[in-house]
């Protein structure tokens, strides 16, 4: 019994490693820029036990986005009631993407291959959910009903985001780094009133 625990463990701590061993290497070279091989040696794990694992390239870089996205939806979960303040959820989606930037990069690099997104069925039925509750938030008077629901979630995701997806340009356009403590919050305090300006009912 102690002996098939252990296994059990040993087997549980290779997979995580592996993943966040990939989740690294994805999020700096993309898709087809990353090797099984570099994946492996970052893990210091034998390639041969990556793929009986996780299959191909293409299967862990769709269990990794789709493990990193399961995060964020974890951090943001929305109940209808919840959006009688749209800023909790943009400023929840600020606090994640800045505390998860490798998140930005692996959504860049799915954006600049022609495959099919990763997990696409299960992750358009969350973002439909997800229109769906806005939808319903403007029935309830607490959104402005004049905007489409669909173009507000993808405006506020973006609006919360961005700033970890380009934040070169951030830093230029502001003159100061995401990464000073004094800026990070400026920035998320603008993003929740943005916000709040934006879906406020008319």
């Amino acid at each position: 019994m102690i002996y098939r625990r252990k296994m059990a463990w040993d087997t549980e701590g290779t997979r995580r490693r592996l993943k966040e061993a990939a989740t690294v290497e994805f999020a700096e070279h993309g898709l087809h820029g990353t090797t099984m091989t570099r994946i492996a040696e970052r893990a210091e794990i034998n390639k041969e036990r990556l793929y009986s694992y996780y299959g191909d390239k293409g299967a862990l870089w769709e269990v990794v986005l789709t493990d990193e996205l399961d995060r964020l939806a974890s951090a943001v979960a929305l109940a209808g009631e919840g959006l009688d303040d749209i800023g909790h959820f943009a400023g929840a989606t600020y606090d994640y993407h800045a505390s998860h930037p490798a998140l930005a990069r692996l959504l860049q690099w799915e954006g600049l291959t022609r495959s099919p997104a990763a997990d696409i069925s299960r992750r358009s039925a969350h973002y439909q959910d997800k229109v769906e509750h806005f939808a319903q938030a403007q029935r309830d008077g607490f959104l402005d009903p004049n905007i489409d629901p669909a173009y507000l979630v993808f405006a506020l995701i973006a609006l919360a985001a961005w700033w970890q997806t380009v934040p070169q340009l951030a830093e230029m356009i502001t003159g100061v780094s995401g990464n000073d403590p004094g800026e990070r919050a400026s920035r998320r305090e603008f993003v929740v009133d943005a916000a709040r300006r934006m879906a406020a009912p008319r």
